[in-house]
């Protein structure tokens, strides 16, 4: 089995991440767990994660607020990359970027073909263009942009500020999806795909005012 990498996304260790860690994986906020989280609502040993069969099993070790896998309360759940583990006010990504790639890519053959793509006049199957448009853009998050060097600490704040805002309500929607392993989908109710699509236009204003000075960001 490779080695495994957790992502804190929520929280007071936001930004942490743990990497190339061994089976089993130990989560708490005692000294002596793989990852120790400064976060007072979990449990000290608050859940695990080790091998079985060929499959990464996390176990909820009896904490006191319990364990949430992709917004689903759970005492014992087969790990998937890509899966969001939640443990008092803290969230975790778990895989990394290129283990999420793979399983995105393993989760399409499951999906009927007649939600994903059409077939071509040789009889081949073709991925809907937008679907393998959005495939490639995943992969190429891999390497995302570098921030801003010899920042003003005005800027660094204000940048900080930013992302922040961003993150916050990136962070709401995340929360609300509801995951179909089955479908290899995800369902968003229309409150939060509004709250999308909102957060989507004001990064569009935030770029034009940016790259155009005369440009005025609306209030």
């Amino acid at each position: 089995m490779s080695k495994l990498t957790l992502r804190v996304v929520q929280g007071a260790d936001r930004g942490r991440i743990y990497a190339d860690l061994k089976t089993p994986v130990s989560i708490g906020r005692e000294e002596g767990n793989s990852i120790q989280l400064n976060d007072e609502r979990i449990s000290r040993f608050h859940c695990k994660i080790q091998e079985d069969n060929d499959h990464l099993v996390l176990t909820d070790l009896e904490s006191t607020n319990g364990t949430r896998v992709n917004g689903q309360d759970c005492q014992l759940r087969i790990l998937r990359f890509g899966d969001i583990i939640a443990v008092g006010r803290s969230m975790l990504l778990f895989g990394s970027a290129e283990q999420i790639n793979s399983r995105v890519q393993d989760s399409l053959t499951a999906v009927e073909e007649s939600k994903l793509g059409t077939h071509n006049d040789d009889g081949d199957f073709e991925l809907d263009p937008g679907l393998a448009e959005s495939i490639r853009a995943l992969r190429d998050m891999n390497q995302p942009p570098q921030l801003p060097e010899r920042l003003s600490p005005s800027q660094a704040a204000q940048l900080a500020e930013l992302f922040e805002y961003f993150h916050a309500r990136i962070g709401e929607v995340v929360d609300s999806v509801k995951i179909n392993d089955k479908r290899a989908t995800i369902n968003v109710d229309i409150a939060t795909w509004q709250l999308m699509l909102q957060l989507y236009s004001r990064i569009s204003e935030l770029i034009r005012g940016i790259s155009d000075p005369d440009f005025r960001l609306p209030s």
